[in-house]
C-alpha cells in the first residue's frame, strides 16, 4: 500500500510563519495580562515571553527592557487612543451635556470594562518606586486625559451651556468616578465582584447626572453654593 509522503517543510502561510509577524502583538497582549495580574515589579520578562510562546531573546528584539515593554503596552491600550478621542470631540455636533455623557460611556466601553483599566491600579500602587514609568504615564496618559476633559468643559462654557467653573479642579471632579471604578474593578471587585452590589453602567449614569447638575447653567435667581472660607473657624469656647 502506498502512502502520501508527509511534507518535510511547512507550506507558505502556515500558523507558524504568520506568528512571526504577530509576535509584537502577542507580546503586548501577554505583557498586559501579567502587568495587570502581578504588577510591574513582580512581572518578569521571561514570563511574558513564555506566555506569548517565544524566547526571551525574541522579546528583547522588539522591546529592549521591561520598562520599554510597559510603555508599549500603555501606548497600545490607552495613550494611542487620544488622537482618535480628540477627533471625536472636535467633530461632535450635539450639546456638551451629550458630549460628556458620550465621553463617559466610550471610556467605559474602550478602557474601563477592559483589562487595560488595571494599568491605573498598577500606577497608583507602584508609582513611587518607578519614577521613570511614572513620568512617562504622567506625560502620555494623565496630562492628555486631563486636557481632553478640560476641553469638553471649556466647550460647554463657551457655548453658554455650562457655568464658569475652576477648570483646574473640575477636571478632577469629572475624572474621579472613572478612577474609582477602575480601582474597585481591580481590587476588591476582582475578588468579590458583587461586593458593592455595583453595576458600572448605572454608577456611570448616576455620576453623569451628578456632574452635570453641578456644571449646567442655573435658572436666574438661583444662588451658587459659596466656596468655603479660607479662614479657620474660631476655636470652640472662645
Amino acid at each position: 500500500m502506498s502512502h502520501t509522503p508527509v511534507p518535510t517543510t511547512a507550506p507558505v502561510g502556515t500558523k507558524r510563519e504568520r506568528r512571526k509577524e504577530a509576535r509584537p502583538g502577542e507580546l503586548l497582549e501577554a505583557a498586559l495580562d501579567l502587568f495587570v495580574e502581578k504588577g510591574f515589579a513582580a512581572t518578569r520578562v521571561d514570563e511574558v515571553a513564555a506566555r506569548a510562546g517565544v524566547s526571551k531573546g525574541t522579546l528583547f528584539l522588539y522591546f529592549p527592557s521591561k520598562e520599554e515593554l510597559f510603555k508599549a503596552v500603555v501606548r497600545q491600550n490607552i495613550a494611542g487612543r487620544f488622537e482618535e478621542w480628540r477627533g471625536e470631540l472636535e467633530s461632535f455636533e450635539g450639546t456638551t451635556s451629550d458630549l460628556l455623557r458620550y465621553c463617559y460611556q466610550v471610556w467605559w466601553e474602550r478602557i474601563g470594562a477592559t483589562k487595560a483599566s488595571g494599568i491605573t491600579k498598577l500606577m497608583f500602587s507602584e508609582a513611587q518606586n518607578f519614577p521613570e514609568i511614572t513620568e512617562f504615564y504622567q506625560q502620555e496618559v494623565i496630562l492628555p486625559g486631563q486636557a481632553l476633559i478640560r476641553r469638553i468643559v471649556e466647550r460647554g462654557i463657551e457655548r453658554g451651556e455650562f457655568r464658569p467653573v475652576p477648570l483646574d479642579y473640575i477636571v478632577h471632579v469629572v475624572l474621579a468616578p472613572m478612577i474609582f471604578l477602575m480601582m474597585w474593578k481591580h481590587s476588591v471587585g476582582a475578588c468579590i465582584p458583587d461586593s458593592l452590589g455595583l453595576r458600572p453602567e448605572l454608577y456611570i449614569e448616576a455620576q453623569i447626572d451628578n456632574v452635570l447638575h453641578g456644571l449646567l447653567v442655573r435658572p436666574e435667581g438661583s444662588q451658587p453654593i459659596p466656596p468655603p472660607s479660607s479662614s479657620s473657624p474660631p476655636p470652640r469656647g472662645t
